[in-house]
């Protein structure tokens, strides 16, 4: 079966990479920090804001949004640098992770607080620690200030730019998450891929569709004729200029409305 494609838009993105066979990627703290340097470093040069991170032994965890076209080579970059760094410091050859990395587009604003609760609850569920923000190689170590210098990269992440104190955020992640969310959003992400490989769906007729309406009524009418055409909620909200929670907020009405 032909993998699917890269989703490329902006927006965000939740990154998974394996080391190959599994086996472990960072050995020692100059490995996790030589990881945690790069990360940031081509955040800054590919424009992307890193949202959460956690860094396993065998595996990591991002949760990045992107303000271009661009993810593919921001994870190029950062997996081919660390890659030589940790040959070269081992002297091996060979690839060092396991195919490509796994990469989900969120298409729904709510699921992002999901994302970062179960990114961050990764140690906890190895059995590593028992606290969140106690783990020395995630982002909540940064978010509950459990670190005397938090990672500069994090600064514009949605948990200080919408939680602004240190008690919302132990708050936010004292209330815990539903992982079968998540399901729907590796559903969503796969529903954006098929849209953004329709050569149909063409983003002129899409404008077309939204833009013939007086009334909100008639405009949400619109939205929704052009969700069943298979338009993405990404899409729609770009052409109309709202947030995908706006759009998303129509597309449940309507279902309030038939059941």
């Amino acid at each position: 079966m032909p993998r699917l494609p890269r989703v490329e838009l902006a927006g965000y993105h939740h990154i998974l990479n394996r080391g190959v066979e599994k086996r472990r990627v960072f050995l020692d703290e100059e490995d996790f920090e030589t990881f945690l340097d790069l990360l940031c470093l081509n955040t800054t040069l590919y424009e992307v804001t890193l949202h959460s991170y956690c860094l396993m032994s065998n595996h990591y965890h991002l949760l990045v949004e992107t303000s271009q076209e661009n993810l593919s080579k921001f994870m190029r970059a950062i997996n081919s640098q660390y890659a030589s760094y940790f040959n070269k410091k081992r002297k091996r050859v060979g690839h060092l992770w396991q195919g490509r990395y796994k990469s989900w587009y969120v298409t729904e604003d709510a699921y992002l607080y999901t994302l970062v609760k179960y990114i961050e609850f990764n140690p906890i569920k190895a059995k590593m620690t028992q606290e969140v923000g106690m783990y020395l190689y995630s982002s909540a170590r940064s978010f509950l200030l459990k670190q005397e210098n938090p990672i500069s990269c994090l600064k514009n992440s949605i948990m200080f730019t919408e939680f602004k104190t240190e008690h919302d955020r132990v708050e936010f992640f004292e209330s815990g998450y539903d992982e079968r969310i998540l399901k729907d959003v590796a559903k969503g992400s796969k529903l954006v891929v098929s849209s953004v490989t329709n050569k149909k769906l063409s983003i002129k007729k899409l404008e077309i569709i939204l833009r013939n309406y007086e009334t909100k009524i008639e405009r949400n009418e619109n939205i929704l004729s052009a969700l069943d055409l298979g338009y993405s909620q990404y899409q729609i909200a770009e052409v109309l200029k709202l947030s995908q929670g706006a759009v998303s907020h129509v597309l449940k009405l309507s279902k309030v409305v038939n059941d």
